[in-house]
C-alpha cells in the first residue's frame, strides 16, 4: 500500500486570494512576507512535476505584485519545477502580473484577465474645508513633501511628477508581461493590450494572454494523468485574525471600502 501511493505524482496548488498588499492590521492581502514559506513548501515537494497556482485577486500593490512575481520565479528556477497558473474570477492588474510567473496560465472562459495598467486615486477637499470654516496648516521642510495633499490645490507640477512615476511602473510591467508571454501575444489585431483595459477569459485567450480555458482539476488530471494527488496549500488565518481586530470601526469602514471598490472595478 505504501509503494503504491508513493508511485502516485504530487502537484502542490498554492491558493493566493484577494487584494494585493496591506489591506487591514488582521485582514490578510497577497504580499511576499505572508506567502513566502508557503510558497517555499509547494516548490520543496519532491518528485512533483509542476507548481500550480491558483489566483484570484484585482490587484494591488505593484512593489507586492513583482516581490511575489519574483519568488516564484526565483522558487522554479531553484527546484526546476514549471509553473502552472490558474486565474478564478479575476487576474487583473498585480493579480495578472504574478499570473506572469507561470509558464502557462489557465482561467476560466467568464474570468477578468488583465488591467495592464497603473492607477493613483484621491479625493479633493480644499473648498469643503473652506466651507465649513477649516484651516489647513502644512509646515514642511522640502517644497514637495505636501505633493498631492487632499486638502491644498492640485499644481500642475505634482501631476506630472505622478505621471511620470506611473509611466515608469507601466515600463516594469508592461516588461514582465512581454518577458512572460514572448511570442504568445496577438499584437497585430489593433487592441492595445497596454492600455489597462481587460477582458473576459475567452478573449484573453484570443489576445495571448493566456494559454488555455480551463480549471486547475481537469488541466492537471489532463497533463498528468488522473491519479495524480493536488496538494493544496493555503495559508490559514492565525487564531488571534479571526477572533480579534483592533482597528477601530473608522479603520475597519475604510479598508473595506477601499477593498470593495477595487474589486468592483471588474464587477465583483
Amino acid at each position: 500500500m505504501i509503494s503504491f501511493f508513493k508511485k502516485k505524482k504530487i502537484v502542490p496548488l498554492i491558493r493566493l486570494s484577494g487584494v494585493i498588499g496591506n489591506v487591514g492590521k488582521f485582514k490578510q492581502g497577497i504580499d511576499l512576507t505572508g506567502q513566502e514559506e508557503l510558497i517555499k513548501k509547494a516548490f520543496a515537494v519532491k518528485k512533483s512535476p509542476a507548481v500550480a497556482i491558483s489566483i484570484n485577486s484585482p490587484g494591488g500593490s505593484p512593489v507586492q505584485s513583482h516581490l511575489v512575481h519574483d519568488f516564484i520565479r526565483q522558487q522554479a528556477k531553484k527546484n526546476k519545477k514549471k509553473v502552472i497558473i490558474f486565474a478564478e474570477d479575476v487576474a487583473a492588474s498585480g493579480g495578472y502580473l504574478i499570473s506572469c510567473a507561470g509558464d502557462e496560465i489557465y482561467a476560466n472562459q467568464s474570468s477578468i484577465i488583465g488591467s495592464i495598467g497603473v492607477i493613483y486615486s484621491s479625493f479633493g477637499f480644499k473648498e469643503l474645508i473652506e466651507k465649513i470654516g477649516i484651516q489647513r496648516r502644512v509646515y514642511t521642510a522640502g517644497k514637495n513633501k505636501s505633493t498631492l495633499d487632499p486638502f491644498l490645490e492640485e499644481k500642475k507640477e505634482d501631476i506630472e511628477r505622478l505621471k511620470n512615476i506611473q509611466l515608469d511602473l507601466h515600463k516594469n510591467f508592461i516588461k514582465v508581461v512581454e518577458n512572460s508571454r514572448s511570442t504568445k501575444l496577438k499584437k497585430d489585431n489593433g487592441i492595445e493590450l497596454f492600455s489597462g483595459e481587460f477582458w473576459s477569459g475567452k478573449k484573453a485567450l484570443e489576445l495571448g494572454l493566456i494559454d488555455g480555458i480551463g480549471n486547475s482539476n481537469e488541466v492537471l488530471r489532463e497533463k498528468y494523468g488522473d491519479d495524480i494527488i493536488i496538494k493544496n496549500f493555503e495559508k490559514s488565518k492565525g487564531w488571534l485574525a479571526r477572533k480579534l481586530s483592533s482597528e477601530s470601526q473608522v479603520e475597519m469602514l475604510i479598508n473595506s471600502i477601499e477593498e470593495k471598490s477595487i474589486w468592483q472595478k471588474y464587477g465583483f
